[in-house]
Parts: structure tokens; sequence; C-alpha cells
């Protein structure tokens, strides 16, 4: 490795994280920069500062390779292929159906689940830190495959004690970079060397004396960039120095290289082109394929003598910067470049690799090659690299020679790249295959993707249209049904008009009895309809539909996930939490991860409205880290806000506000971007969750004019039909009595009485009663609080039960009767410092206080120890006192073994406890 200089800084940064390593803690680190600043120079210095001490593997991103699925990360990966068998049975089928290994099966949901693959990742890397730390190192990755860059990202969000350092070296983002987004991971950006720096590596690299006025133009034109500070004066008799300012610097630095390369024999950079088209650099087959062009061993000598290229212990070639690489691909001619694909795919023996480099060497419609390339497209989807697949349909559309051939895989490719996220490719491909038929079904196919497309960018109204509009014609019932499903999702965040014409066209349809979606759809309608003030069918049991579901063929929990939150609608608050909780065990089991965080959103919701607040909270927390860590915004926002409603609850004013504003901004994809059919901002997912929060919190702080404010916006939105928006009428009944002003409250109530009504649930009741005897008259409230109160009991909903008894005894203090009021101010004032709800118990206690008695100091921590633990120490140390192992915890929550047992060791002094036996007797 040669010398550094001017990184002192920056080594240090490397070394840091290094020594982290050694201590058992993992830590990621993202460098980006221009080309040539220095980023691999970095990662070589990390390389050897671990050597002897770290395990390093290292894959580079190669940009002819970026449509090849996992090509990046099996690279990587490959040196730990045999510790595949220490995973969790579906992660290790993951990794062997991404890598194509023989007997590789993918597991249950991977077609839509590749986020899987990214928890394989981290269980490898972890299971490769095992017996020393580890350093991996990846370079260019701003050209890695988005399958393989997913599940590395993935993996590298959850390291956490695992003894892994993770180095990522990335081109600067945006149109001139064209580098790696910005990922949420620790950054450090390289700049150019200053200008003492500059000189001593201008002096050590150049290889003749330099005149004055070029080593001064030399300093200035390669603005502290040390590549080309290297390799400038090495084409300084040339054109590449001879003209500064004309061409940006990245452009002059490749002429350089064309230089370098153009002075080799032919047949050696017949070679060199090879290599520079193979992306895995295996010497065999770069000789293999570069003998077709009449090439051989011998000549790769000129090309290492040039320092051009090395070859290491594993028989890899390696260019001396990918610069020079996508040089030698540029300067050759297009002729040259198609011959090096085809020798390439000639002699590769790997169905998929033979099949693109055979693609990409094409020249006219091949109908074999075209079938080929879409089977590699299905192999793609299946091991859920979604924007493989989409290249890959899209390319074997233009070697289709039929016209309607091509237009069915621009439809598959436009449903891939939308599965990906890839929405202005999956527009772009709507577009052209749109103009090349009049299929009735493919129009509605190619709306559906352009509704997801305008879903994603938070334009629901459009999506619902869209959407709507395709189910309505001419296609079999089952695939509308599918689409006024994706619809109903669309609708609920357009208002209440829509959602009602979704159901009513899914009532229409003349489904089958044995499919999947009858009982789906039919338990949608009973649960909404009622809910919106329209008649529906008999609601039946969540488990019997979801029974009657399987028995039709809905085999995953993905397909019942709707079901959970159609529960919550009208009130069947306890069936979610057994419905959810069943599903989220067997997510875990079959490792369908992209759907978790869906399930435990509406789980959390059940365990908070039954008074399970810490259970929601650790639920709501592991499934925010899944949503934020699998870049499902949507989630982020709704969870995010729904754990700001926890800390309201708790009288956290500025975690509650931080929250909020969170589940207000986590909308990349799914808020502003497109905004509504009128064109203004549409709100985020978790709106009316944040409103609620808000509200709450200034409700119990006594800011009644401010929570009014907020809840008489929510309840008489366009989300006034969601479930929080529903449940917060309570809030704002007492608000408005709160202000003296009742009737900003009249209407809202009168659709929760009804709504009430229609759900026929006790506990629904017993809130519609205190709103009754807050509203008035006077002479009645007492006969609603205690019919309110007889309801309460056994619905096993603390927190509300704890907030009547509070207004009742209110009501008993103003009417005089102090000794009356006293049992139920104590009752909530234990209810809420049980639940940690300290505003609410200091109401509570300022009530009694004020009935002429003494009332008891706060408690500390009624949880006991408990409450000390983290969501995440709590759900690990819970299932530790059950008997589990680290790696049967580390299954169930996709961490690491050695992270499980970093987060028990950190829990046993909470705990006051010294072993792992101790746990049983706390739980």
């Amino acid at each position: 490795m040669g010398k550094l200089y001017g990184r002192e800084q920056e080594q240090a940064v490397v070394d840091a994280l290094l020594d982290d390593a050694k201590g058992g803690r993992s830590g990621v680190l993202v460098l980006r920069g221009e080309p040539g600043i220095g980023k691999t120079a970095l990662l070589d210095h990390a390389a050897a500062a671990a050597d002897g001490a770290f395990r390093v593997i290292r894959a580079t991103g190669v940009e002819y390779e970026a449509e090849l699925p996992f090509a990046g990360l099996s690279l990587l990966l490959a040196p730990g292929l045999d510790r595949l068998s220490a995973l969790p049975g579906p992660q290790r089928r993951a990794l062997e159906g991404a890598f194509g290994l023989e007997d590789g099966v993918p597991p249950a949901g991977a077609s839509g689940d590749r986020l899987l693959t990214g928890l394989a990742t981290l269980g490898l890397l972890a299971e490769l830190a095992a017996d020393q730390p580890l350093l991996c190192v990846v370079d260019d990755v701003q050209w890695l495959d988005r399958a393989s860059l997913d599940a590395l990202l993935l993996a590298a969000r959850r390291l956490q004690a695992e003894g892994v350092a993770l180095l990522l070296a990335t081109r600067d983002a945006g149109p001139a970079g064209g580098g790696l987004p910005p990922t949420g991971l620790p950054e450090l950006r390289l700049a150019g060397l200053a200008e003492p720096a500059a000189t001593r590596l201008l002096d050590a690299r150049a290889t003749a004396a330099l005149t004055g006025d070029v080593r001064r133009r030399l300093l200035a034109e390669s603005a502290g960039n040390p590549l080309a500070l290297t390799e400038l004066p090495l084409a300084v008799d040339g054109s590449a120095a001879a003209a500064p300012g004309a061409l940006p610097l990245t452009s002059r630095l490749q002429i350089a290289f064309h230089g370098q390369v153009t002075g080799l024999p032919a047949a050696t950079q017949n070679l060199l082109l090879v290599a520079a088209a193979e992306e895995n650099g295996d010497l065999d087959v770069v000789l293999a394929a570069a003998a077709v062009l009449g090439a051989t061993a011998d000549h790769l000598a000129p090309a290492e003598e040039a320092g051009l290229v090395t070859l290491a212990a594993d028989r890899r070639l390696a260019f001396r910067h990918p610069l020079l690489r996508a040089a030698i691909m540029q300067r050759a001619p297009l002729q040259q470049r198609l011959t090096a694909h085809r020798a390439i795919g000639t002699v590769l023996e790997d169905g998929d690799r033979r099949t693109w480099h055979l693609a990409l060497a094409a020249t006219a419609p091949d109908a074999g090659l075209a079938d080929a390339l879409e089977r590699t497209a299905v192999r793609a989807e299946t091991r859920g690299a979604h924007g493989g697949a989409a290249a890959a349909y899209e390319r074997a559309a233009r070697l289709t020679p039929d016209r309607d051939g091509a237009t069915r895989r621009l439809v598959l490719a436009a449903e891939a790249a939308t599965e990906e996220g890839k929405l202005v490719q999956a527009e772009a491909l709507a577009e052209r295959a749109g103009a090349r038929t009049d299929s009735v079904f493919a129009h509605a196919l190619l709306d559906q993707v352009r509704a997801t497309a305008h879903f994603w960018r938070g334009s629901y109204p459009a999506a619902y249209r869209l959407l709507l509009d395709a189910a309505g014609t001419d296609i079999e019932a089952p695939h509308a049904a599918r689409m006024l499903l994706q619809a109903f999702h669309a609708a609920w965040y357009a208002g209440e008009e829509p959602v009602i014409a979704v159901l009513d066209r899914l009532a229409a349809l003349p489904l089958a009895e044995g499919d999947p979606l009858t009982p789906l759809a039919r338990h949608l309608s009973a649960a909404v309809l009622p809910a919106l003030g329209r008649p529906g069918p008999p609601l039946p049991a969540a488990r019997d539909t979801a029974a009657a579901a399987r028995r039709a063929g809905a085999e995953t929990p993905s397909d019942l996930v709707q079901l959970c939150g159609a529960t919550l609608v009208l009130g069947r608050d306890a069936e979610t939490v057994e419905l959810a909780a069943e599903l989220v065990a067997e997510a875990r089991a079959k490792g369908t991860i992209g759907v978790l965080p869906t399930l435990q959103f509406f789980l959390a919701e059940a365990e908070l409205f039954h008074g399970r607040h810490r259970d929601a909270e650790v639920t709501a927390t592991e499934a925010l880290a899944l949503a934020r860590d699998t870049g499902q915004h949507q989630w982020v926002s709704q969870l995010s806000a729904l754990l700001g409603f926890l800390a309201a609850l708790r009288g956290a004013e500025q975690e509650c506000a931080a929250l909020a504003a969170t589940a207000r901004t986590a909308t990349a994809l799914t808020g502003t971007a497109a905004g509504s059919a009128a064109g203004s901002p549409a709100p985020a997912p978790g709106e009316p969750w944040a409103q609620w929060a808000l509200a709450l919190l200034d409700l119990g702080r006594g800011r009644a004019a401010d929570a009014a404010e907020r809840l008489q916006a929510l309840t008489t939105g366009p989300y006034r039909h969601h479930v929080g928006a529903t449940r917060a009428v309570p809030d704002l009944v007492e608000a408005a009595v709160r202000l003296g002003d009742p009737e900003r409250a009249a209407g809202p109530y009168e659709r929760f009485a009804r709504w009430a009504g229609a759900a026929a649930v006790p506990w629904a009741e017993a809130l519609r009663l205190r709103c009754q005897a807050l509203l008035g008259p006077d002479e009645l409230a007492e006969s609603a609080y205690r019919a309110a109160l007889d309801l309460h009991d056994g619905t096993h909903r603390p927190f509300e039960q704890a907030r009547t008894a509070l207004l009742y005894g209110e009501w008993l203090r103003r009417e005089r009767r102090r000794t009356d009021a006293r049992p139920y101010l104590r009752a909530a004032l234990e209810t809420f410092e049980l639940l940690s709800a300290h505003p609410w118990a200091d109401r509570a206690r300022t009530e009694l206080t004020a009935t002429g008695t003494s009332a008891p100091a706060p408690a500390g921590t009624p949880e006991g120890p408990l409450a000390t633990l983290t969501p995440q120490e709590l759900q690990i140390a819970r299932l530790a006192a059950r008997g589990l192992t680290n790696r049967d915890i580390a299954a169930q929550l996709f961490l690491s073994p050695r992270t499980v047992g970093h987060h028990l060791y950190k829990a046993y002094p909470k705990l006051g406890i010294a072993a792992r036996t101790d746990l049983q007797a706390l739980f």
C-alpha cells in the first residue's frame, strides 16, 4: 500500500472504526467523494491496518454488472458460504436462492420479500466475525446491483455488537456524480488535498522532472484530486493536460488512461477489454473468453508490468482504478464490446450470467435468447431482485420478434420496476407498453402500475381513480378484486366517499366461493361500511374469515394482513390482538419480513387500546426499526406517530413532538412528492395519529384550547373515518366542555354515537356514555357516569376506565360530594401511576387533594426494575426468560446472537440480577 498524503484525519476515523470492532462494537462508515479523490486508498489503508488482527472480505461494484441480481453480494460473501448452515432456515434458504446454489429454495414470500436476504447477510457477517473481528470493504457501491445494495444496507443498519467494521465507498450523489443517494449511515466526505499535501504527492509520483509551468498547471487542474496528481503527469505530453478546463476532470483522467492502454499490444488490449466486461474478475473465464479474440495468458504480462491490473491469490484480476476499467470499455468500438460480451457468454456455464452477456451482445431480435432472458427475469423475481428482473424483461422485449410478446414483456418489466420502487422507470415502461397495444387487460395492468406510482408519491385520489377505472374494465373478477383491494388502500387516504365506492364495487363482483379474496372482501365490507353509517353484511369473527381464506389458498401473512386492520375499524380490538399476534409469529417463522411492520402496527394499536402500553411500545419500536431498515416510509410515518401517542400518555412532551414531526416528514415515497389531485402536498399517512398524539399531550397538560383545535380538525377533516380519528372524539368532547363550548363537539359526537351503536361492544358504549355525561344535561350526568363505569368493568381498557373515574370524581367534587369523589379519584390515580400516565396522575392527585384528603406522593417506577429496560432489552429479556437461547432470540428478532448477548449483559445490572436463570422469576 502506497503512502497516503494529507489524510491523517480520515485515517484516524477509519482507525477508530477498527478499534471499536476489536472491542466487539460494530460500526459502519460511508466514504463519499468524486472519482479519484482517494476513497480506494483509504479502503486499502483499512485493509492493511486490519491485516492479521481481522478477517478481511472485499468486493467492488462494477458498472456493467449493475443489472445482475446479487452479483456484488455473492462476490463479497463467497468466503463465508461454508457457514450458511449456522443461519436460521429461512435466512439460509434466502441466501441460497439469491446466489443460485443448487439446493437453494426460496423462502415463503420470497418473491416480494428480498429483505430476508439482508438479514441473512447480517447473520453471515456475524458468523464470519465469530472467531476474530471482521473488516468488510466494498468499493464503488454506486455500481452494486440493487438487490446486493439493499441487502448490504439493511445489514449495515442492524449491526450492533458483532465486531464487524463495514466500510463502503461511493461517489458523490447527484446527477453529475451518479453516486449513492443518502443512506442515513455515518458518512465521511473526502475533499481535495490541501496544496502542501498535493505538492508532496505530485513530487513523489512524477516519473520525470516537471517544468515550473507544467507543475503549477497540474496542481491547479487537479484541484487536490490524488488520482489526477498521479495519472495526469503520465499524459503531460498528450492532450489530457494540454487544455486546462476544456474537459471535466473525470474525462481528462479517462483520456490519460486511454493513453496508457493505447501503447500496449493489440492482444493485450483485447484481453483487458474482456476483463473489463467480465464482472467477477475470474481469470479462467477472462482467459477463455480472450482466447476467442486471439489473446492468451502471455498477453497479460504487459498490462501487469504497466501496473494497470493485478492478480490476487484467488486468481481474480483487479484494475488499478475503476476509472481505468470504465475507460477501457468506453474507448472500445461498439463492435469490439459486443464481441467481448459474446465471447464471455460463450464460455460461461452459469445460466443467468451466460444469458445476460449473450443478450448484451445481441444486435437483432432473437426469440430463443428472449425466452431465456425471461426465464432469468422470473428467477430474479423469485429471489426478490425485482430491479434485475425489470432489466431482463425490458431487454427480452427488445429481442422479441413478435409485437404482442414484446408488449407483454414490457408490461412485466413495468410491474417489476414498480416492485423495486423505481417509479419513474415503471411509468416510462408503462407508457411504452401502452402505446403498443389495444389489449384491455394490458391497459388495466399498466394503470395499476401508474396507480402504484401515484400512491407511493402520496397522490391518493389519482391512484384511487386509476385503480377503480381499471377494475371496471372487462377483466376477470379475481384480477378486478385485487385491483379494488389496492384501490381501498388508496381510498382510505382519499376520503369516505371513495372508500364506500370501492366497497360497493367489491361487493358487486361475482367472486367464486373458492377464491381466497372472497372471504376477505366480505369481511372488509362488513367491518367498514357500518363504521361509515352504511348497512353491511354481518361481521364474522376475524379468525373464521382467516380460516376460510386459508382453505381457499391464502398461504402467507401477507394474504391476511388487511384483515387485521379491518377488525380495528369496527372496534374488534381483541380479535386484532389475537390474529395479529399469530400472523407476526408466522411471519417470523417463515421469514416474510416485509409485512412485519404492517402487522406490528395493527398489533401495537390494539395493545395500546387495551391499556398494554409497554407491550405496544415494544411492538412499535421493533416495527419502526424494521420499517426504517427496509425503506417502508408509510410505516415509518405511522409507527412514529403511534410512539408519539405513547409518549403523550407519559407526558414526554419533547419526545412526543419529535416523533410527531418524524411522522409528518417520513414520506420520501409516500407524502409530499406528488401531492393531492389539486396539487397541494398530501398529508403523511401518520398524520391522524400524530394529530391525536399532540392533542392528547395538550389535553393532559391542561391546554384544552390547543387540544380542541387539533381534535376538531382531525374529527371533521378528510381522515375523520380513520381508526385514530374516530377514537379521538371523546377527547374532543372533554376539551370542548372544559372550554365551555360543547357545541364544537356536537357533530363529531353524533358520528361517534352512531359508530358506537354499530360497533356494539361494551367499551365503545362506555365512552359514548362518558361523552353524554360531559355534554349534559347535568341532571343525567351521574347515571351516565355510573353506567359507563359498569360497562368498563371487564373490558381490559384501564386507561379509559381511569379517565372515566377521574371525570366522575371531578363532577362529584364540583357537586360538593367530596367523600363520594375520593374512591374514584384514588382508583384513577392508582391506575394512571401503574400506566406511567404522569399528566393524568397529576390531575387525579390535584383533584384528590382538593377533596380535603392527602394524596400519595408520585410513585417512582411502578413496574419495578423492568421499567428501566429499553424496549429492545425488555423484548430480549422476556424471550430469554422463556428459555430461548441467544441464537433462538436472534432468529426471532432478526439480530445477531452476539447482539442479543450484548443487550442481556446490559440488562442484568438494571434488573439487579447476575445470571440468565434469575430472569424467570422477574417475569
